[in-house]
């Protein structure tokens, strides 16, 4: 039997398209196996949000290649789209797939032979303007379900538009499909994921909106016990969709909103659709209604032009901001962005520092955040993969807890002490029940 190795660099998206690849290799009779071991084939996704993912990504090519030097390279993903001669020229790639052509390789490569110039099959992005369903069971107990994909925004940083194409959905009625399928499958928890999730339904024929596919989820029976919400941008985030997630049985107190920056000047330079009065209102309005919620942010330092009272602007609101965690990334010039060509680069030393302020200022809003739930009971969806003898899962409000493992609780929902914090920000629970409830 032939066997299949594939790698996913990059976000949760990149992991549900690499989860429908591996699905259709096995379709075919591959054997899936580990990226480190031999394989007659090797898949890469790939991811080129930043600079570091374009170096990733040439990393893992080589990797798969000292590992397996006679294997078949495939390569996929942003990075394929956007420069497709770059990876092509790496010795031993034998196929560079571009986002229009990623679902149907085995119609582009009929069959796997090692040796011959890289074949690059790769349209103009306006080209992937179908929405292919995907999916993809993380460790049996999380599912990641994209139902929406591309983006039509402009802004400046960004070069998802140009690797992903504008955007596009999944029917709603096959989002409930697709959702019903995952729990057969065993899922106690799904992700709804999109590149900008909160233009669900932007082009199609279709006018059922987000929130409405929400409501739908959450009132049809047969459906995993939790559901969780992936990023959405700030001004699509509405009011209506955070109260839903609050009257919620099913949909968890968890939200991860895009901010970049917490200077309006700089989110006008970015074209982001936003200002950060927007923003606190957001946050505000979660907090009403959801105290406990756990909130997320991403954030950018080192935008071109950014000045250092910018950047204390933009700190100083993240310290009054009641977020829970950050996701931080110095800037990273993109070829063929508005921003590569703006005056005013941040040098790298200051962007470096800059993000390591913001990454402390992360460690310790997340460690108060935890503190909190000292003492307190709640559920955890435990996940396989134990390390030094523990396992770890999730609390409805995206706390990780750790506990010493034991099999028969994997992938179960069960009701939780947390006792301490851990240095790392996670905590340590103490399981409260032998047998698992089911939610």
């Amino acid at each position: 039997m032939p066997t299949a190795s594939f790698y996913t660099l990059g976000c949760k998206l990149n992991a549900s398209e690499t989860g429908t690849l591996a699905r259709q290799f096995a379709q075919r009779r591959y054997e899936r196996v580990e990226f480190y071991e031999p394989a007659d084939v090797v898949l890469i996704n790939t991811c080129s949000v930043t600079e570091n993912a374009d170096r990733k990504c040439r990393k893992v090519v080589q990797q798969a290649l000292r590992q397996n030097p006679a294997a078949y390279v495939i390569v996929v993903g942003c990075y394929a789209q956007l420069k497709p001669a770059e990876i092509a020229s790496i010795p031993g790639v034998a196929a560079v797939l571009g986002a229009a052509e990623k679902f149907s390789l085995f119609k582009h490569i009929p069959e796997f032979v090692s040796g011959q110039p890289a074949r690059v099959h790769r349209s103009p992005v306006n080209a992937a303007d179908t929405f292919v369903p995907t999916h993809a069971l993380e460790d049996r107990t999380r599912a990641f379900l994209k139902i929406q994909d591309g983006c039509d925004y402009t802004c400046s940083f960004c070069t998802i538009p140009l690797a992903r194409g504008g955007s596009r959905s999944m029917p709603p009625e096959a989002v409930l499909a697709a959702a019903r399928e995952l729990t057969a499958q065993g899922a106690k928890e799904i992700v709804l994921s999109g590149i900008n999730l909160g233009d669900y339904a932007a082009n199609m024929a279709w006018s059922s909106s987000l929130l409405e596919v929400l409501r739908m989820l959450d009132t049809t029976e047969g459906i995993a016990p939790r559901l969780r919400l992936s990023s959405v941008e700030p001004n699509l985030l509405s009011d209506e969709i955070i109260d839903l997630v609050a009257g919620s049985a099913r949909f968890v107190p968890h939200f991860h909103i895009p901010l970049q920056s917490g200077s309006n000047a700089i989110l006008g330079k970015m074209r982001r659709r936003y200002r950060r009065e927007l923003y606190a209102e957001r946050i505000a309005h979660i907090r009403r209604v959801l105290p406990d919620a756990g909130i997320g942010a991403d954030v950018i330092v080192g935008f071109p032009g950014e000045t250092e009272r910018e950047y204390v602007e933009s700190y100083e609101f993240l310290v009054e901001l009641d977020v829970t965690y950050l996701h931080v990334f110095p800037y990273s010039a993109r070829a063929d962005t508005l921003a590569a060509t703006m005056a005013g680069a941040v040098p790298a030393a200051v962007r470096a520092e800059r993000s390591e302020h913001l990454r402390q200022l992360s460690h310790k809003t997340k460690h108060a955040f935890a503190s909190r739930f000292v003492g307190s009971t709640r559920t955890v969806l435990w996940e396989e993969a134990p390390k030094h003898g523990l396992m770890s899962g999730l609390t409805e409000n995206y706390l990780r807890v750790l506990a010493p493992y034991d099999p028969l609780l994997v992938n179960e929902l069960t009701p939780t002490l947390l006792e301490a914090v851990t240095p790392d920000g996670e905590m340590r629970g103490e399981v409260l029940v032998a047998e698992p409830v089911h939610a």
